[in-house]
């Protein structure tokens, strides 16, 4: 399936915002994998379809995870949030019919990072957070100049940002966010 046949699909399943953000995610990818040369339309692909699992409410991404068998752990039951990330690696599987198990891979840490990512992972990861249409948060321009200069210090600022906003919520915190910032804090 091609990203235009893609994007018809995801323009009527996803809210207006939420498309305009994945389109947004697609073309800031497509951008940093010019900027570190990797592939593009890797890059446009996995940024597309990094929140194709978010069409719906958490409470029932949770049941479609039931549905088709996806296993959550207690962190994921627990930010209900990072659901998405596992259904979306399941439908771009399943549903979209992507068989490149890198874009795969992008789309199921887009959240939550990891440690030793490949640098599609990092792209994808990093796109999400800077995209053009991100409101303003503190650190933001930091990471957006960091992303095309040092993707791995770029990473380590996103995911020190992201628990620095979970903590004063005083939301959970999803352990592989924290593995993240640890790894790439090094």
């Amino acid at each position: 399936m091609d990203l235009d046949k893609i994007s018809e699909k995801l323009e009527k399943k996803l809210k207006p915002d939420r498309y305009r953000h994945t389109k947004g995610v697609m073309y800031t990818a497509a951008a940093m994998a010019m900027r570190y040369e990797q592939d593009i339309q890797e890059a446009m692909l996995a940024g597309l379809l990094h929140d194709c699992g978010k069409f719906t409410s958490p409470e029932e991404q949770v049941e479609l995870c039931k549905k088709y068998k996806i296993e959550l752990s207690e962190a994921e039951l627990q930010v209900l949030p990072l659901i998405h990330a596992k259904l979306g690696a399941y439908l771009a599987k399943e549903k979209y019919k992507v068989d490149n198990e890198r874009v795969i891979n992008a789309i199921l840490y887009h959240t939550t990072g990891r440690p030793n990512m490949s640098m599609l992972d990092k792209i994808i990861y990093l796109s999400d957070y800077i995209e053009p249409g991100r409101k303003m948060i503190p650190g933001l321009t930091e990471v957006r100049k960091e992303a095309f200069i040092d993707i791995d210090h770029a990473v380590s600022l996103c995911a020190k940002n992201t628990l620095e906003y979970l903590k004063w919520q005083k939301r959970p915190i999803d352990p592989m966010t924290a593995k993240t910032y640890e790894y790439y804090s090094k």
